[in-house]
């Protein structure tokens, strides 16, 4: 009883938050089903339409990019990211282990525009990259890498990479040394005691990273429309068009609902279908 005034202390500002955050999903659902007046920042009346509209070709296109780039994008980052985190554990050093940390946290530290801005220079035409292939002769021209979705999921990825590391490392940190050892006293070699032993047991933290990387990359706005340029176009930046270009605000938040609705249901059957791999034991 003694604990009561405690835990109403630190749950207070919680419920006051999810009261807040119910209350602008409360407010984005009643915008997606009025009705655009044009020429006007009133809606109008209720209606179905706005998800009919979803329907259209151009709008189910940028949803299907939208995936298939996080989808992408979440990958990329746990091959990138696997690697770093077992190094970061595994590690015995201090001052390597403190110097991988630096490494991948410090883009936390960093604002996603700025981040963006940097990648900007690193693909550009004259940029890094460039510069260096037409110096070594691999190339006679620039390539494109700007304005195109590799460059935007290269971007995403750096965006993503942090908490990519961090969920595995926490995974990885959880898996007894003793498994390792006992198949390497049994014969099995690197190669199959980190197939049949370590990334087994790391599949939490593998599954925990990939559904964050990919709910993260889902509402990605500032990295796709420096990147993007226009030409690769997500679902945050057809809501931003559409709402502060043409002022189509019922439509922009039933692209919102819809938004969160498919995120929901991808990560869902994310879930589902990885679960199997939540029961592997080690052999």
């Amino acid at each position: 009883m003694k604990r009561q005034p405690f835990v109403r202390t630190f749950t207070a500002p919680a419920a006051l938050c999810a009261v807040g955050f119910l209350a602008a999903l409360g407010a984005v659902l009643q915008y997606s089903l009025r009705a655009y007046v044009p020429g006007s920042l009133d809606p109008g009346g209720f209606t179905l339409a706005n998800f009919a509209d979803l329907l259209k070709p151009l709008y189910a296109r940028v949803f299907f990019d939208t995936v298939l780039i996080c989808v992408a994008t979440a990958l990329t980052t746990l091959v990138v990211g696997y690697p770093l985190a077992y190094a970061l554990v595994r590690v015995e050093q201090p001052i390597i282990r403190s110097f991988l940390l630096v490494i991948v946290v410090t883009p936390l530290f960093l604002g996603e525009v700025v981040r963006t801005y940097s990648w900007i220079i690193v693909l550009g035409n004259n940029g890094f990259i460039n510069a260096v292939l037409l110096w070594m002769g691999f190339v006679t021209k620039p390539l494109q890498f700007m304005f195109t979705p590799f460059g935007v999921i290269v971007a995403l990825v750096h965006v993503t990479l942090p908490v990519m590391v961090i969920m595995l490392a926490a995974g990885l940190s959880h898996i007894d040394r003793d498994y390792a050892r006992a198949a390497e006293s049994l014969g099995a070699g690197p190669l199959r005691v980190f197939l049949t032993v370590t990334l087994p047991l790391s599949m939490p933290g593998v599954i925990a990273g990939t559904t964050t990387a990919f709910a993260w990359t889902f509402s990605a706005f500032a990295t796709p429309q420096l990147i993007g340029g226009g030409r690769v176009n997500m679902i945050s930046n057809l809501v931003y068009q559409l709402g502060f270009a043409s002022f189509n605000f019922p439509f922009a938040a039933t692209l919102c609902v819809a938004g969160l609705a498919l995120t929901a249901l991808v990560l869902a059957l994310l879930k589902f279908a990885t679960r199997p791999l939540l029961k592997i034991e080690v052999h």
